[in-house]
């Protein structure tokens, strides 16, 4: 950002310079122009130099997120390793909640699906008379 802005700056007195330039006498104007590509020159030198700035900045990132990369994945394995433990461990009493449970809810589907059953004929005689009392189309 602080590299924009100086690049902004120096486009907008290159440009002043140049509005100036137009204005002098004949025999000034190489001097401008010469003072005007020092400019250009000294601007394209910064840009160079920011850009690398900015090169290295990002392989220095890349070295160090390589490294806790690095670091970081025996910690993960180990993780991932005790998580297959504990979901071992768990099974059995998932199994049991799951036997204890099935059969509360095969008697509660038992109990249930006749009332859903009456319901679903109850809506369907309600939509039949509806449609009954509509004019014909």
């Amino acid at each position: 950002m602080k590299f924009s802005c100086v690049a902004a700056l120096l486009v907008v007195l290159a440009v002043t310079r140049g509005c100036e330039a137009v204005s002098l006498v004949r025999r000034d104007a190489p001097s401008e122009v010469d003072r005007l590509t020092q400019l250009m020159e000294n601007m394209s030198a910064s840009i160079a130099a920011a850009t690398q700035e900015v090169v290295d900045k990002m392989k220095a990132l890349e070295m160090t997120s390589a490294a806790h990369v690095s670091k970081l994945q025996p910690l993960v394995e180990q993780v991932q390793a005790e998580a297959a433990k504990l979901q071992e461990q768990v099974k059995p009493y998932v199994s049991n909640i799951e036997e204890h449970i099935r059969p509360l809810t095969d008697n509660l589907n038992s109990h249930v699906k006749p009332l859903t059953d009456m319901m679903e004929k109850l809506l369907q005689q309600v939509v039949d008379q509806s449609k009954a009392l509509l004019p014909p189309q």
